[in-house]
């Protein structure tokens, strides 16, 4: 399997921006996709966005694309998600995942086979 870490969390004022970052360990060698998602208190989880490994294309879920950029380093075993003007409907607990090549042409999070436990992500009107 495939561990993955969140970094970079915290708080931020509205219109602030961050960065994530989630650092894959383990039997990376099956990762083909690494993806964000959050989730806000008393809501379901929902993608933010996905990207292949090997530096193909990027997928946002609607109205992220012009605020969020998912990015990845391979060597590393890295992806990041960069965050702009940033809101407080943004707050909630990031999640980091993986899953094969299924996973991205998908982007359903019951295709990504591996998550990380989650960071807070606390933006302050």
């Amino acid at each position: 399997r495939v561990y993955l870490a969140e970094s970079g969390g915290g708080s931020v004022q509205a219109g602030g921006s961050g960065r994530l970052s989630c650092t894959a360990s383990g039997s990376t060698w099956m990762m083909n996709c690494m993806a964000w998602f959050r989730q806000a208190p008393g809501k379901d989880r929902e993608r933010v966005a996905g990207i292949y490994t090997n530096g193909g294309p990027a997928d946002y879920a609607g109205g992220m694309r012009d605020r969020f950029t998912i990015s990845v380093d391979s060597g590393k075993n890295m992806a990041f998600l960069q965050m702009k003007d940033l809101q407080p409907e943004d707050s909630g607990v990031y999640y980091c995942a993986a899953g094969g090549w299924e996973a991205c042409r998908t982007q359903a999070d019951k295709d990504f086979a591996d998550w990380g436990r989650g960071i807070q992500v606390t933006v302050s009107s």
